[in-house]
C-alpha cells in the first residue's frame, strides 16, 4: 500500500486548523496541524509532502516561514499560502518567498483539495532524465537544477517551467501551455504568473537568462543567443 501523502498546516487560528484537518484527513491525507510559524520549525520538516502556510500570523509570517524554507532548509517542498490578502504586490511577495500557490480568503474547502490534488499529482509525476544546457543542468527527477555544479534554488514553479522550456529547446511554448503543464486546469492563473516567474528565473540562472526568449502571440523560447 502506497504512503499517504503528508501535509502540515500552519495557522494561528485554532478552529480553522481544526476544519482544515479534519477535511483532509477525510480525504485519506496524513495532516498535522501548529499554530505558529516558530512552532513549525521545530518540526522535522522532511517528513511532509505539502505545505499550507496562513501568510498573517501573530509572530512570524507565512511569507518568511517559507523564505526559511526554501534558503536555510533548503526544501523543495510544494508551499501553498492561504490569505485575506489581496492584489499584485502581495501575490509577488508570495512567489518571491518560494510559495508555489496562493489561495485568497474566503475560500472553499473544496478549492483547497482541488489545489492540493493538483499540486501532489505533479510534484508525483517525475521522470529520470537530466537534460544539460552547456553547464546548466536539469535533473528532472531529483527536481534540481546546477550552473557549473552549484545548486541553484528555485520554487516548483520556476523549476517546471524551467524544465518545459529546455526540454523543447528551439520551440516556443505558449503561455497557455505553460500553465496547462504547470498549473493546471484546476487553478485558475493568468499571463502575468507565467512572465513573473519567468522574469525571477532569469534572474537566477546567470549568464543563460537571455537563452530565454519571449515574443508576443508566441510565448517562450529557450536557445542559444
Amino acid at each position: 500500500m502506497s504512503k499517504s501523502p503528508k501535509i502540515l498546516v500552519v495557522d494561528d487560528e485554532i478552529d480553522l486548523c481544526e476544519i482544515m484537518q479534519f477535511n483532509l484527513q477525510s480525504e485519506g491525507y496524513e495532516v498535522d496541524t501548529v499554530l505558529s510559524a516558530e512552532a513549525a520549525l521545530e518540526l522535522d520538516l522532511n517528513q511532509y509532502d505539502l505545505f499550507l502556510f496562513d501568510v498573517m500570523m501573530g509572530g512570524m509570517s507565512g511569507f518568511k516561514l517559507a523564505d526559511i524554507i526554501r534558503k536555510r532548509i533548503k526544501l523543495s517542498t510544494p508551499i501553498i499560502f492561504l490569505t485575506a490578502k489581496t492584489g499584485e504586490i502581495n501575490l509577488l511577495t508570495g512567489f518571491s518567498a518560494g510559495g508555489d500557490d496562493y489561495i485568497e480568503k474566503p475560500y472553499s474547502i473544496r478549492e483547497i483539495i482541488v489545489r492540493i490534488k493538483a499540486m501532489l499529482k505533479r510534484g508525483n509525476s517525475k521522470v529520470d532524465e537530466v537534460v544539460s544546457f552547456n553547464d546548466l543542468k536539469v535533473d528532472i527527477s531529483r527536481k534540481i537544477v546546477t550552473l557549473k555544479d552549484k545548486v541553484i534554488e528555485l520554487t516548483r514553479k520556476e523549476f517546471d517551467i524551467l524544465s518545459i522550456l529546455i526540454r523543447n529547446q528551439r520551440r516556443y511554448i505558449s503561455r497557455d501551455e505553460i500553465i496547462d503543464k504547470v498549473w493546471g486546469d484546476d487553478v485558475v492563473v493568468t499571463e502575468r504568473n507565467v512572465d513573473v516567474n519567468i522574469a525571477r528565473l532569469r534572474k537566477k540562472i546567470g549568464k543563460y537568462a537571455t537563452c530565454i526568449k519571449g515574443r508576443t502571440g508566441y510565448g517562450y523560447i529557450f536557445e542559444d543567443n
